[in-house]
Formats: C-alpha cells, sequence, structure tokens
C-alpha cells in the first residue's frame, strides 16, 4: 500500500507477479514497510498480509510507536549470506551509521514490541478493519468525494479538485478538521489521508468520520 501518495493499495495478484518477475531475472525484491509495517494493515507487515516475501524490507516509525526515531532494515538469509563470503580480512555486512544502535530507541522499540504482543494491538486492528471501512465508505455520496480507499486501518478519501487550484480543498478540509473539529488528517493533493492509532476505539471511529462528513461538507 502506498502511503504517500494518497493510501493506494496494490492491485490483486500485482505483489505476487512482481515476486515472480523478480526471481526470473535475479532481482533483489525491497518492501519500504514503514508506513504499513507493525500492525497498520492488520499484520507485522504487509509482507505477511500478502503472502509475499520480499528480500529485503526496510521499517521505521512504528517499531518504536513514533517516541523515538529508529529504522531499520531485514534481509534475507541469501542476501546476508552474500555479504558473509567476502575476504577474511574484510567486516562483514558493512552499514555502520553515527546513530546505529542508539541506546533509547532500542529500549522504545523493545517496549512498543512488548505493548504489541502483550495488548494484541495487530490483531485488534485486524478485527477492526471491517468497521473502519464501512465507517470510512459512508462518505462515499457526500459532495466532491470521488473514491474512497481502506486496507488495514488507513483511509484515503479522493476530493474533487477546484478548478485552477489543486490542493486547496483538501488544505482546508485539513485546516478546518484540526481547528474546528479536533481531527488531524494528512493530505496528498487532494486526498485527505487518515492513519489513526492501532488503540483507536469503536466510538473513536465513528466519531473521526462524523467530524469529517461536517468538514466535507463544508468545503464542498
Amino acid at each position: 500500500m502506498a502511503g504517500s501518495t494518497g493510501v493506494l493499495p496494490a492491485p490483486q495478484g500485482y505483489l505476487e507477479r512482481l515476486r515472480a518477475i523478480c526471481d526470473r531475472h535475479g532481482i533483489l525484491l525491497i518492501f519500504d514497510e514503514v508506513i504499513t509495517g507493525f500492525g497498520r494493515l492488520g499484520y507485522a507487515f504487509a509482507a505477511e498480509r500478502y503472502g509475499v516475501k520480499p528480500d529485503l524490507m526496510t521499517f521505521a516509525k512504528g517499531v518504536t510507536s513514533g517516541s523515538v526515531p529508529m529504522g531499520g532494515v531485514i534481509a534475507r538469509s541469501s542476501v546476508y549470506d552474500a555479504f558473509m563470503r567476502g575476504p577474511e580480512q574484510t567486516i562483514e555486512l558493512f552499514h555502520g551509521y553515527t546513530y546505529s544502535a542508539h541506546p533509547l530507541a532500542c529500549a522504545a522499540g523493545l517496549a512498543a514490541l512488548d505493548l504489541y504482543r502483550d495488548e494484541g494491538l495487530f490483531e485488534r486492528a485486524r478485527s477492526l478493519e471491517p468497521l473502519f471501512a464501512d465507517a470510512a465508505m459512508g462518505l462515499k455520496d457526500l459532495p466532491g468525494v470521488l473514491d474512497i480507499r481502506t486496507v488495514g486501518i488507513t483511509a484515503g478519501i479522493d476530493l474533487a479538485s477546484r478548478p485552477g487550484a489543486v490542493g486547496a480543498r483538501a488544505a482546508e478540509a485539513m485546516n478546518r478538521a484540526f481547528h474546528d473539529e479536533g481531527v488531524l488528517v494528512r493530505v496528498t493533493g487532494d486526498t485527505i489521508a487518515l492513519c489513526p492509532p492501532l488503540i483507536v476505539s469503536e466510538a473513536q471511529i465513528g466519531e473521526i468520520f462524523e467530524k469529517l462528513s461536517r468538514v466535507i461538507r463544508a468545503v464542498a
């Protein structure tokens, strides 16, 4: 799911086909799971949800619940082994950075992983997905709404652009949502993106979309 471009889920079978093409031509398949990782799509990673195994997978954000900056890369054993077969005098998998393994970030990451497990937040997100999708689709008949996409606990709502002012309608909606309704949303062009926390309640989901309904009517 491409989050930064407006919550764009991959078409059915696309990732499987991509995996097959990479295998055929010896190309590494890399998944950027900075947004989709750690429960956003109801699973630990999107790779798990769609049953497609990449060769490299990047992650960040959710690994610490956003409390401390941290990122990482997961590699398949075949990639790892390739780096371990160099000359004896070289450093294996040489990839050190200024803030690698920062103690505070690592502590935050371990604490977040414990909470994900102990509170069953990935499973909780998966159980809330149908309700979240239904609530989002309740906006489809509002004036100016062109399309709505949901996957996991994420939604993208496309608004019709104003003539000669692409992005202005969504920008106004974002400001109104924050200042008038107390709801923080993100926009890309004229697309409103919603990514509530995994601890969001059913009542809060209803409240979010009720308030967003008022906002969309106001900017129509």
